[in-house]
């Protein structure tokens, strides 16, 4: 039995039931079978190259292997195990492309976007039907591309059972006519499933005889404007069950289908708590590894990159996320977190080299924006770190109405951030790679009060901040001119005092190109607030320098 097994990452599945308005706030939980078949087919045009038509959806056939597959797949009603899940809303007010001409802007309306919040586990779903070995390649290769389900911003992990391996835990939801009265606590959902082929044959048949009646064949030769006739009375008839799943919304309005042709509703038994009104807030289970990275993503509220912080904003953007982190891991009773605090139980400063967490903010595409943060600790992060950082979902920023929003994007090495898709990969590569050259991405300012020469001067200060983090000695430091350089025009513009800690000896911003004998490893963070996002290094990819 093929069995799909969908996680969703952002943990939320974003999905209106087939007949119903956004702004009902209803989910369609589980996902259809029909939404199923379709993302299927979608994956297959887009991914495997099958030959499509655009602007005619039902004239697209994809090959006959895959009508085999979703043809078995399409005869049987799937059984689903879910795994916890929440109902819940956010609202927004959309513009309407109309003025209100008494206040001078632009009119909005309220848009409720409902979903289900699915903290943890994976959603099953199992056909009880035999593929062949192709079959069963071709499903796994269509499930693996499976990059959404739903709307786009619901993202899924999708990937194929083996036939070993155990269920993940959940309640079951099946078709009534698997179970009879299962008695209290259950309810009944109407999922959009096919028909069978036979069923949709004979309907069709009958269905177009019925159109064509005012329009029989004459005994000798018919007109082309009869034949045109009866091709436009026929054509709301898909050919088969294949194409009634190509059809895309536009061809359903024009043909003045409320319900696609060749589906139906059937009803199917859940657990009455299975969508729990509200957000769920099921306890996470505590992650078994420490890990070293924990990468966040920032997100406008009106979704609008360049209304995110200015790069030159790094230092307060960290300071803010670094105190929710530490407020939400206190809220969590998780107790006290050395890594996160980077004090002992009683307050004082850890000894050693720096072992603590680093918030780095980062503009990883390039725009003068952050967009993400890096969460780095040399000694890692434990299971209680990462549930904290993935607990906080605001942040807030100046100048910028309401709150932004935080996702957990990645977790893991060096080598699971650097395989993100571009650019996003390659940004994280100049920040955490290896080399030789290194320039300042954010400026880096003197811990000490700077001196002309010997150990406070600024060779000398960056040779000890390399030193307390166990690197060696670079062969040379450039000072870069805001006189003669664009960059370090840029860094005089950025926050270089913190608003909840110690004021930094001297308020100056520098502009270094280091150069070392053998490549050093990033992140290379040194000087004042370095574990706050200053002082931050990348690869200098200049060749000529």
């Amino acid at each position: 039995m093929p069995t799909l097994l969908l996680r969703f990452p952002a943990r939320r599945y974003h999905a209106t039931p087939w007949g119903h308005h956004v702004n009902e706030g209803l989910v369609e939980w589980p996902p259809s079978p029909w939404r199923l078949l379709r993302a299927l087919l979608a994956t297959g045009y887009a991914a495997h190259a099958w030959t499509g038509n655009i602007a005619d959806p039902l004239a697209s056939s994809p090959p006959p292997l895959a009508r085999s597959l979703i043809g078995k797949l399409a005869a049987v009603l799937p059984r689903y195990r879910l795994p916890p899940a929440g109902g819940a809303h956010s609202r927004h007010f959309m513009p309407i492309a109309a003025l209100d001409k008494e206040r001078g802007v632009e009119k909005t309306t309220l848009v409720f976007d409902t979903f289900a919040q699915v903290e943890g586990g994976a959603l099953a779903v199992i056909w009880d039907v035999a593929l062949d070995a192709a079959e069963t390649e071709l499903l796994s290769a269509l499930v693996n591309g499976l990059g959404y389900l739903g709307r786009s911003e619901s993202w899924v992990e999708a990937r194929l059972c083996d036939a070993s391996e155990v269920l993940p835990d959940g309640a079951d939801c099946v078709p009534c006519s698997d179970l009879t009265q299962p008695g209290p606590g259950w309810e009944q959902v109407a999922l959009l499933t096919m028909v069978s082929a036979a069923d949709f044959a004979a309907w069709r048949a009958r269905a177009i005889d019925q159109v064509l009646l005012p329009l029989p064949l004459p005994d000798r030769r018919p007109s082309a404007k009869l034949l045109g006739a009866r091709a436009k009375e026929q054509a709301p008839f898909p050919p088969d069950l294949i194409a009634c799943l190509q059809a895309d919304t536009t061809w359903l309005r024009g043909h003045g289908w409320s319900q696609p042709p060749g589906s139906q509703r059937v009803l199917y038994w859940r657990r009455a708590d299975a969508l729990a009104p509200g957000v769920f807030n099921a306890p996470r289970k505590t992650p078994a590894s420490a890990q070293p990275f924990v990468l966040l993503s920032l997100a406008a509220p009106n979704h609008n990159n360049h209304v995110l912080p200015l790069c030159s904003r790094t230092l307060p953007q960290a300071e803010l996320l670094h105190r929710a982190v530490v407020r939400v891991h206190a809220n969590l009773g998780q107790g006290h977190s050395p890594v996160l605090t980077g004090c002992d139980a009683q307050g004082r400063p850890l000894a050693g080299a720096h072992r603590h967490a680093h918030t780095l903010p980062l503009d990883l595409d390039g725009d003068g924006h952050l967009d993400h943060v890096l969460i780095w600790a040399p000694e890692a992060l434990d299971g209680a770190a990462q549930h904290a950082l993935a607990a906080v979902r605001t942040t807030y920023a100046k100048g910028v109405a309401g709150s932004l929003r935080l996702a957990l994007a990645a977790v893991g090495e060096i080598e699971e951030l650097t395989r993100l898709h571009a650019p996003y990969g390659e940004a994280i590569e100049r920040t955490l790679g290896r080399g030789i050259r290194w320039i300042s991405d954010t400026p880096f300012v003197p811990p000490r009060y700077l001196k002309v020469r010997g150990e406070n001067s600024l060779h000398g200060q960056v040779c000890a901040e390399l030193r307390s983090r166990g690197l060696p000695q670079p062969d040379a430091t450039e000072h870069l001119s805001p006189q003669t350089d664009e960059l370090a025009r840029a860094h005089r513009h950025f926050v270089r005092v913190r608003r909840h800690g110690p004021p930094p000896p001297m308020d100056a911003a520098f502009t270094l190109r280091l150069r070392f004998a053998q490549p050093v490893s990033g992140p290379l963070c040194l000087g004042y607030a370095s574990h706050f996002g200053l002082g931050r290094f990348r690869l200098d990819q200049d060749a000529s320098r």
